[in-house]
């Protein structure tokens, strides 16, 4: 049995190590609960000894190790010891049901599954659901049900306590079989297994690090789930990496949002009639528990919700997320101005360039007049937008300079990226020097498949050898580079930065440099609608959709037809204001004249109430067109 006190030389326990052991790694920020870096590897030591202990043996590289854990410092040492396991972390999604949890089971061979005391029902549930019949393309793996292990949950130490030593073995084969395991959002298909390697996952955290500049002073609000490749990169593993501390306020409510970030802001926690009580303006105690986590907050579309006087009163300095959860902050903060002026304009404050280093968007396209309407409310913040997915992290990002963030483009590819443009039809590389102006004109557009590669780059589909030989193109016999390439299913195009805009001039370090920026136009598969033998990117015309006064969310999908190929579709959510009014096909087609090409207007429209998206806030579009048009499927009305 390994030594307790002994971890494998891996990246990022030597970067661990490095840190002031006193230092704040993880804050639960509605308990005021502080883990500091100096006790983090001897808590990732003693549960990596529970988990050999479990398997009964040290030795399980390679093997997949799942686990329900919430968004906590419990999180970050269960994920971490399965690394100095050697085996292949695998987080699940507390909220998903489970017969989706068991397929991801049955389909990993998971041979453990990790649970905290609030998932001991829910882990019963999972394995007491029927395993799925295995699918005809994919090998069965035969393997008994996983041995499960509860972990007790972490306490932390006192402010100035001593820390055990951990030492770092030097065995060159430390990394062999580590990793981690993401399943994809089944968007577009039956959710995948994506095998990153350590090696992968490090070579993204470093690169995270060279474009973003995390350090030691930030301090990361994290609000996102734990299964997705956003919440655990950018926003966990590349801040450990770094030295950064991460507070922990999940699940995601705007007005608690908003309260941890104006804290630090307000004069008092009880000034300006902004009180330290937890409960609502009336003196109601207002309680709201999701996944087994009580809040305390205003009652919905009252955002009077006082600032506890336990929060914490660090400022935050680095705040990602997906558009949804910008776009559900700006409602709440109009909100707010109404109820609590001190605190909205403390929230202000907070959001603007002097005091957040940098803001992020990603995982879905961000709406122009989202953004725009963030810079206003901040006073200045340009979003920054980036472009990543499961199997690569992030690929492209526009710069920490604001001079380096362009409406709608997700700028250059990142530090140890490599981008390419393939041609839809042909099959032939795009030349880097064929770009139009930044309004789409003055050139050949071209749009083409976005691949990549390198060291970034996921190893494989699970158990899933044709899924991984289909998305692999093998390099051109001349190219010295010899890799293979990803094909990752998304389109974009290059164009040249707006003239004046400074763009490019490598201020936001010498991987954001050149004049050619990068637009993805969306997923062949569901973005790209071609009618009447013209392509058209649904996310160019939800973006023009969404500028409209009329329209408060919209999705534009392809809809079957026998003599267009496919017609253009939307599906809008309208804005209160119009509601009441109602919006037909030709008020639609009305207000777009002018601002797109006649055949991207959509041909269909269906107003809804509500548009269904996932954690990250995509849209499955397949799913949506099935609902929403069949009955287009076949029509050809205008």
């Amino acid at each position: 049995m390994a030594s307790s006190l002994t971890l494998p030389k891996l990246p990022v326990f030597d970067a661990i190590a490095g840190h002031d052991p006193q230092s704040t790694a993880v804050v639960h920020c509605l308990t005021g609960r502080t883990f500091r870096y100096g006790g983090l590897l001897p808590d990732v030591c003693r549960v990596r000894d529970r988990i050999y202990a479990a398997a009964r043996k040290s030795d399980i590289r390679g093997e997949r190790v799942a686990f329900l854990v919430e968004n906590s410092y419990d999180y970050v040492v269960t994920f971490l010891a399965i690394l100095a396991a050697r085996a292949i972390a695998l987080p699940l999604s507390p909220p998903f049901p489970a017969p989706e949890l068991q397929y991801i089971l049955s389909q990993s061979g998971a041979s453990l599954l990790l649970h905290t005391p609030r998932y001991a029902e829910k882990t019963k549930e999972v394995l007491s659901t029927p395993s799925p019949p295995p699918s005809p393309r994919q090998k069965p793996e035969l393997k008994p049900p996983p041995t499960v292990l509860e972990l007790p949950k972490h306490l932390g130490a006192d402010p100035g306590s001593s820390y055990e030593t951990v030492s770092l073995s030097d065995d060159a084969g430390d990394a062999e079989g580590a990793g981690l395991m993401l399943y994809t959002s089944g968007t577009t298909d039956r959710p995948k297994g994506v095998l990153l390697p350590e090696s992968a996952v490090t070579a993204q955290c470093r690169s995270l690090i060279e474009a973003w500049k995390y350090t030691t002073a930030d301090r990361l609000l994290h609000v996102l789930p734990l299964h997705h490749i956003h919440g655990t990169i950018n926003a966990l593993l590349t801040p450990l990496f770094a030295g950064s501390s991460i507070e922990f306020l999940f699940p995601f409510n705007a007005d608690s949002v908003w309260r941890r970030l104006a804290t630090p802001f307000l004069d008092s926690p009880h000034a300006n009639g902004v009180n330290g009580t937890r409960g609502s303006a009336n003196g109601t105690d207002i309680k709201h528990r999701t996944n087994g986590l009580l809040h305390h907050h205003a009652a919905p579309e009252q955002p009077e919700s006082r600032v506890t006087a336990d929060m914490p009163r660090e400022k935050i300095t680095f705040f990602t997320a997906v558009p949804t959860v910008y776009a559900r902050l700006l409602s709440s903060h109009a909100q707010l101005q109404q109820s609590s002026p001190a605190l909205a304009e403390a929230a202000r404050t907070a959001v603007s360039p002097a005091h957040m280093r940098v803001s992020i968007s990603g995982s879905a396209a961000l709406p122009t007049p989202l953004g725009r309407a963030w810079r206003e409310l901040s006073r200045g913040t340009v979003l920054l937008e980036r472009y990543g997915m499961t199997e690569v992290g992030m690929a492209l990002s526009c710069g920490l300079d604001p001079a380096d963030r362009i409406d709608g483009s997700v700028g250059w590819p990142l530090p140890g990226v490599e981008a390419r443009l393939v041609d839809l039809d042909t099959g032939e590389v795009i030349p880097e020097d064929t770009e139009a102006d930044g309004d789409g004109a003055g050139g050949r557009e071209r749009a083409g498949e976005i691949q990549l590669r390198g060291p970034t780059v996921f190893r494989e589909y699970w158990n899933n050898p044709s899924a991984t030989a289909r998305e692999f193109v093998a390099a051109d016999p001349s190219d010295s580079n010899q890799g293979r390439w990803f094909r990752t299913g998304d389109v974009a195009v290059r164009r040249r930065a707006p003239a004046g805009a400074g763009a490019g001039t490598g201020r936001s370090g010498p991987w954001a440099s050149g004049g050619t920026v990068w637009f993805v136009l969306g997923r062949q598969s569901a973005d790209i609608i071609k009618t009447g033998g013209e392509k058209v990117s649904a996310l160019e015309v939800e973006r023009e959709l969404l500028s409209l006064p009329e329209v408060a969310e919209a999705a534009v999908l392809a809809v079957p037809s026998g003599k267009w190929g496919q017609k253009v579709g939307a599906v809008v959510v309208l804005s209160a204001s119009q509601r009441d009014r109602g919006w037909r096909p030709m008020d639609m087609r009305r207000a777009l004249r002018g601002r797109l090409a006649s055949y991207k207007v959509p041909q269909v429209l269906r107003v809804v109430d509500r548009i269904e998206r996932n954690a990250m806030g995509k849209i499955n579009k397949k799913e949506l067109v099935r609902k929403v048009f069949v009955d287009d499927f076949s029509g050809d009305e205008m």
